[in-house]
């Protein structure tokens, strides 16, 4: 076996950089391995360019390792400078040579000395066990917020990209991505600058987030496939609290049902249950883990200390 050699990423080797991805990952209609979606990610990302190195052997791109730029903001106003590793894979060839930790360990120290101060991430059950061995800690468990929508279950196909013009009423709602005003951090938090909401929600290549506003709220929701049937997931939501913008989308989608998360004690997290959502018992969608880098005027191994949902975690 020849010398594996840890390097940064060169934008000329994109395509076997995707080809790595899709081998190891595998893809689907709203995850395409495409040069559009590492632009998004990894270019475009308001944060920042991403830190990405690859691993080298036999003269091949034997594995990569990307780390998403994302700042989060404390409940005091604080910068926390983060990462967030979204593409990792190595190449199936290549297997049980370490290749996984070596590229670990290297952006680790490279994220060290540029100043960030927190990785973070929802590693899948594969990879999971192989940050904890390299410092990691489980944060813990993101749940799962369901409103059954029964009277209007559809069926739906899982290989092709949701139409929002086949969820949700005619006109009733708006693209997403537009200007609005957020509230002050209950933990971390991401902030939801313009820049962050055009990039974020309008941005994305393959996902069609809208926007429904109703009575003083907006639900930033994004139309899905799931087990062959139609659901709304919830991403964002921004209001007075009430819950009616939670209702409203219920009634003008034909989806089997909402689905979303939002942090424990935050208004988001009421206007859910208010408008319908309910936390499903012992379920979790996926489990947050960080790796902190200096010490952090929060404790970040704290779940009650993490003002998110699922618009911060899914589709990167």
């Amino acid at each position: 076996m020849g010398e594996i050699k840890v390097r940064e990423f060169d934008a000329a080797e994109l395509p076997e950089v995707l080809e790595v991805l899709r081998r190891a990952l595998g893809e689907t209609p709203l995850l395409k391995r495409t040069p559009e979606l590492w632009r998004w990610k990894h270019v475009e990302n308001p944060f920042g360019r991403s830190l990405a190195l690859v691993a080298e052997a036999e003269g091949r791109i034997a594995g990569v390792r990307a780390m998403l730029r994302w700042d989060l903001a404390t409940r005091s106003g604080d910068l926390i400078r983060g990462l967030r590793p979204v593409d990792t894979a190595t190449d199936p060839d290549f297997g049980r040579r370490g290749i996984f930790r070596s590229l670990t360990e290297a952006a680790v120290g490279m994220a060290t000395d540029s100043g960030i101060d927190l990785i973070f991430n929802t590693p899948n059950k594969a990879s999971g066990p192989g940050y904890i061995k390299m410092g990691w800690e489980e944060v813990g468990p993101i749940g799962v917020m369901i409103r059954p929508l029964l009277s209007r279950s559809r069926t739906a196909p899982e290989d092709r990209t949701p139409d929002p013009e086949a969820f949700f009423d005619h006109d009733s709602t708006s693209h997403a991505g537009d200007p609005i005003a957020d509230r002050n951090p209950l933990g971390l938090r991401t902030r939801r600058t313009p820049e962050y909401m055009r990039w974020r929600f309008a941005g994305h290549p393959t996902a069609r987030y809208r926007s429904i506003t109703y009575d003083g709220e907006t639900a930033i929701v994004r139309p899905n496939h799931r087990s062959g049937r139609k659901e709304v997931v919830v991403s964002e939501l921004f209001g007075n609290g009430g819950g009616s913008i939670v209702r409203r989308a219920g009634r003008i989608s034909n989806a089997s049902y909402l689905a979303g998360w939002f942090s424990s004690g935050t208004p988001e997290r009421k206007a859910a249950i208010r408008g319908g959502m309910i936390p499903v018992p012992g379920v979790s969608a996926l489990t947050l883990v960080a790796n902190p880098l200096r010490t952090l005027p929060v404790d970040v191994f704290d779940l009650s200390e993490w003002d998110i949902s699922l618009g911060d975690l899914e589709l990167l």
